[in-house]
């Protein structure tokens, strides 16, 4: 057969599989991507992103392809957003406070309000941030953001009054260390990631944050107590961004199923940080660590302490031209609601 013939051929070949139906990624250029996350891979928040990642894939039939980098191995967990940012990675998930200042909006959701658990803080994040679109997050594209469950004390000794908090330094971030502060202790800057050592030589004798660190990043096994101060209850917020351009270049139908699957994903990430809760208490339990609770009048203690905290942010976002105290009343209401 002439080439004439066989080209021919191919083009109505490849037209009939079309019309019949042939799912067009089978003939698109795959379409890769990198995702940088700062959770180790064992980690069950990691573990939720793989499992986006790979409905993803799924769902574009293999025209997408997602690499995940967990570990911060692509970018340290500091350096994530600017990652995205910059084309180093096209998707990244870490924390808005390990970039202190940097998200003066997105701060208010770490303020000390009380939140119960990981699904009603990861509800909360998103319908805040849907509803106020706030300027400092749009140099990315925003696929979802999650938030785990009250953040709580975690010592080498037994913390069950404020008293005995009095200069302990405590490892902490973003609006956190102004609540060890305002509790009476002394914070210390310090990702998750090297918390476990810094714990066992001693160089911190306590950190705050979810029970389920205490499983997840191992950390029960280098202290002794927590106390559950659920009154200074606080949440630290966690982003699912893209770079801009990658976002911008993805086909139309391909946009939408990322957007269909991050929305979803709202959900598991949010039930994962109840799940992983209860198994960083039953853990700490195992290996024999007690668990303290606060009578009602303590934690009311607890609670005026760190009131300022609240205040003063509302004051200094409200110097920069911030609604501060509009966005923490409309936070409160949406715990209220959300944990009904």
């Amino acid at each position: 057969m002439k080439k004439g013939g066989i080209f021919l051929l191919f083009a109505f070949l490849l037209g009939f599989a079309l019309i019949a139906g042939v799912p067009s990624g089978v003939f698109a250029k795959s379409i890769n991507l990198n995702y940088s996350i700062f959770f180790p891979a064992t980690h069950g928040q990691c573990e939720a992103g793989v499992a986006w990642a790979e409905e993803i894939e799924r769902r574009t039939g293999g025209e997408v392809r997602i690499t995940v980098f967990p570990g911060g191995t692509l970018t340290a967990a500091n350096q994530c957003y600017d990652g995205v940012v910059n084309g180093i990675s096209d998707i990244g998930m870490s924390v808005f406070a390990y970039t202190r200042g940097r998200f003066p909006v997105m701060e208010a959701l770490d303020l000390p309000l009380g939140y119960p658990d990981g699904v009603v803080a990861t509800r909360v994040a998103n319908e805040f941030y849907a509803q106020v679109r706030p300027d400092e997050l749009s140099d990315v594209k925003v696929l979802y953001l999650h938030a785990h469950g009250p953040g709580l004390l975690h010592t080498k000794k037994p913390v069950r009054r404020l008293e005995d908090l009095h200069r302990l330094k405590i490892r902490s971030t973003g609006l956190s260390a102004k609540v060890v502060k305002a509790l009476g202790a002394v914070p210390v800057a310090m990702p998750q990631g090297g918390t476990y050592e810094a714990l066992q030589k001693n160089v911190v004798e306590g950190t705050f944050g979810p029970i389920e660190v205490l499983k997840g990043w191992r950390q029960a096994e280098v202290i002794g107590y927590t106390t559950e101060c659920y009154d200074v209850g606080y949440t630290t917020c966690m982003f699912v961004v893209m770079n801009l351009k990658k976002w911008e270049e993805l086909p139309g139908g391909i946009k939408k199923i990322f957007e269909e699957v991050s929305k979803e994903w709202i959900g598991v990430h949010g039930q994962t940080w109840n799940t992983t809760d209860v198994e960083g208490r039953e853990y700490t339990l195992s290996l024999g660590n007690e668990i303290i609770p606060l009578s009602a009048s303590e934690g009311e203690r607890w609670r005026k302490a760190v009131r300022p905290v609240i205040d003063e942010y509302i004051d200094e976002m409200k110097k920069r031209g911030i609604s501060a105290g509009e966005y923490v009343e409309f936070l409160i209401s949406l715990i209220e609601k959300l944990s009904r």
